[in-house]
């Protein structure tokens, strides 16, 4: 695998609307090509024969099956908060209101 040049880093860097010194340009292109190098390392690991896995140990499902369970009701939910009105939590406006 080539080595990525300095102006291909830079071009990089334009397309990511970077605006990087020379300085560091030479210090990204250093990074990028030692990131570029692990990862082909990693593709000349990875053999043809060995199957594709999400998880190296066979898993079953392990979620525990939906049970439907009574929730608070409307004034044991409110009755915790700092202020409510007409049934429903009242917060602070955080929002300008919007021109008609």
């Amino acid at each position: 695998m080539a080595d990525l040049t300095r102006e291909q880093v830079a071009h990089l860097a334009q397309l990511a609307r970077l605006d990087l010194s020379p300085d560091e340009l030479d210090h990204y292109n250093e990074q990028l090509n030692v990131i570029l190098a692990a990862v082909a390392q990693v593709g000349e690991v990875a053999a043809r024969d060995v199957p594709a896995t999400s998880h190296p140990i066979v898993m079953t499902n392990v979620f525990r099956p939906d049970e439907v369970r009574p929730g608070l009701s409307r004034e044991d939910a409110l009755s915790g908060a700092p202020a409510a009105q007409d049934d429903r939590f009242r917060v602070p406006r955080i929002l300008e209101e919007e021109p008609s």
